[in-house]
């Protein structure tokens, strides 16, 4: 069960990322490119699951697993929020301050040893269990999810207040891509607990509510404003 919920969500969150590419490709925006960007990140991070979960955990599988799933793709996804709701300039200058967080990241998850030597034959490892110093890829971990998360749900509120009589659209867009964030967020809980499947169905539901949220979102920003009748206030 865990295999078949994890090759579920790595077709969803692949079919994702091909719809964000052929729409960035229709009609260019920043926040199309980072949720492109972060699908394709969190779509390697499930093939890599299914991959691990399927045939057995390699150093290459779990490390891509890790990399892409719980480091990089939440703070990408929060960057798409960010040009989606704040706008560009708000959107570039988090660009910036994530170049030296991935500088960091990226080659200390893929070259930092594991403490614990050997790769279970199943299931779906911990990196508490594998990395016990937390001064390395957890600690990235802990700083983009939580950020990232933080950047999501805080620009959803700001959509919240913002767009909530306006353009109630794009609130629920936002609100459905918080959703899917915390879907995915519970993941580690899930996985504490030993229910692998679990975790491998909260990123089912997270992708798949991130999907839904974007499209209700995006589809708001390109509806036109209803043009005001003559003498109306």
């Amino acid at each position: 069960m865990n295999a078949a919920a994890s090759l579920a969500a790595g077709v969803v969150a692949t079919l994702f990322c091909v719809d964000l590419a052929r729409r960035y490709r229709a009609s260019p925006s920043p926040h199309t490119a980072a949720y492109a960007t972060g699908i394709g990140f969190f779509a390697l991070a499930t093939w890599a699951l299914f991959v691990g979960t399927a045939t057995g955990w390699t150093s290459a599988s779990y490390r891509t697993f890790f990399l892409f799933g719980a480091i990089v793709n939440i703070p990408v996804l929060a960057l798409g929020s960010m040009f989606l709701v704040v706008g560009r300039r708000a959107g570039h200058a988090m660009l910036l301050l994530m170049f030296p967080f991935f500088a960091i990241a990226i080659p200390t998850t893929l070259a930092q040893p594991f403490d614990a030597g050997v790769l279970p034959p199943g299931g779906v490892p911990s990196g508490r269990d594998l990395w016990v110093d937390m001064f390395g890829p957890r600690l990235w971990a802990a700083i983009g999810g939580g950020m990232g998360a933080t950047i999501i749900i805080v620009a959803a509120l700001v959509s919240l207040v913002r767009f909530f009589r306006r353009n109630p659209r794009l609130v629920w867009g936002n609100l459905a891509i918080v959703a899917g964030t915390l879907a995915a967020s519970t993941g580690g809980t899930i996985l504490a607990l030993g229910l692998d499947w679990g975790f491998s169905a909260s990123l089912l539901v997270a992708v798949t509510f991130i999907w839904a949220g974007y499209r209700i979102a995006s589809g708001a920003r390109r509806t036109p404003p209803v043009p005001r009748r003559s003498g109306s206030p």
